[in-house]
């Protein structure tokens, strides 16, 4: 059974820093995209990063390059966004999600290409 947890939400100041956990279980990093996806109240959920372990790619949101970096330890199937300099338009919940890469165009895939998702973290920056 596949399943994705995510953990390390609350609440920061902006400015601040915060670090999501995925915890992953039931198939191969090696076969799946692992990305990030936020929803803010009212808005769209929306792709924040994403990165294919098979070769090392990564894909970025543009309101995110320079602040935000995704990482995956394969030892122990955990997938981590590291988020630096939040601002308030970071508050959301944030989702963990799989997808099968070799079906994924090259560039930050919309929440159709994901096959697997968790049930979300919430994130909320004070301004």
């Amino acid at each position: 059974e596949v399943q994705l947890v995510e953990s390390g939400g609350g609440l920061v100041q902006a400015g601040g820093s915060l670090r999501l956990s995925c915890a992953a279980s039931g198939f191969s990093f090696d076969e799946y995209a692992m990305c990030w996806f936020r929803q803010a109240p009212g808005k769209e959920r929306e792709g924040v990063l994403c990165i294919i372990s098979y070769d090392g790619r990564t894909y970025y949101a543009d309101s995110v390059k320079g602040r935000f970096t995704i990482t995956t330890d394969k030892a122990t199937n955990m997938v981590y966004l590291q988020m630096n300099s939040l601002k308030f338009e970071d508050t959301g919940l944030y989702y963990c999600a799989a997808g099968r890469w070799w079906l994924l165009p090259p560039q930050l895939p919309d929440i159709y290409g994901m096959d697997y998702w968790g049930r979300g973290t919430l994130v909320t920056v004070s301004s």
